[in-house]
């Protein structure tokens, strides 16, 4: 493990990185470019760099957080109609015209709106995507702490226990905090630790920027530098 800041009281990122590292990890989420879309797994492009997917509800705010932590307005699609985007989309990372890793967004789920059929075979996309994705490093999980886990959260959380089990890292973040005040906060934030089942939970709000940084500096370190988890596993 990397030594943390010098001053862990002004460190954004929980004392995860240095200031020097996490400022190098912003601008690496930053080179994020649109790589490809794909509808079913056989679409996507077969490639050993280590992904990271971001995944939860539809309107859980999942591509505001992408394009928060990437410092770009429109990278990933936010849908005014939650439920539309049907598609794996791919981001690289890197140096331009190198790639070190790959963000995926994959479809929201659970919107009521959206016809069974299409909701099926989603999620089905999906599950196969995180069961199966040999270079998957670690994912992502978004849920609005003012409704909490729901119960296809929560099948996707038991679908990928095996995984998570054998090392697979994962952020449980809680998006939207700014709607909650500070007591509010820390109750979802205990809820959550409890229903995690062993991956990391934070408080994420774009508008205040809440989280942030603790964020880049876990994904940067997925790739990067082994986990605690990789390193119990190995």
């Amino acid at each position: 493990m990397p030594p943390t800041s010098p001053n862990p009281h002004s460190n954004p990122n929980g004392g995860l990185l240095t200031d020097s590292e996490l400022h190098q990890a912003r601008g690496w989420l930053h080179t994020a470019r649109f790589l490809t879309t794909a509808a079913q797994l056989n679409q996507l492009p077969g490639h050993d760099h280590p992904e990271i997917a971001f995944v939860g509800r539809s309107n859980a705010g999942k591509s505001t957080c992408i394009n928060v932590l990437t410092q770009q307005k429109r990278l990933a699609f936010a849908s005014k109609t939650p439920g539309r985007t049907q598609h794996i989309n791919l981001f690289s990372l890197g140096r331009q015209n190198q790639t070190d890793a790959v963000l995926a967004d994959l479809p929201g789920y659970g919107y009521a709106a959206v016809p069974k059929a299409d909701k099926v075979r989603w999620q089905q996309v999906m599950a196969n995507y995180l069961v199966s994705r040999h270079n998957l490093r670690g994912f992502v999980l978004l849920c609005d702490p003012r409704h909490g886990l729901t119960e296809l959260d929560e099948v996707l959380l038991n679908l990928l226990r095996e995984r998570v089990a054998e090392g697979l890292p994962f952020v449980l973040v809680l998006t939207k905090a700014d709607k909650l005040n500070r007591s509010e906060q820390q109750k979802a934030l205990s809820i959550a630790r409890l229903q995690a089942g062993g991956g990391d939970v934070v408080l994420f709000s774009a508008t205040k920027r809440q989280g942030v940084d603790e964020l880049t500096a876990r994904l940067w370190q997925w790739v990067h530098a082994p986990s605690p988890h990789q390193d119990a596993a190995s």
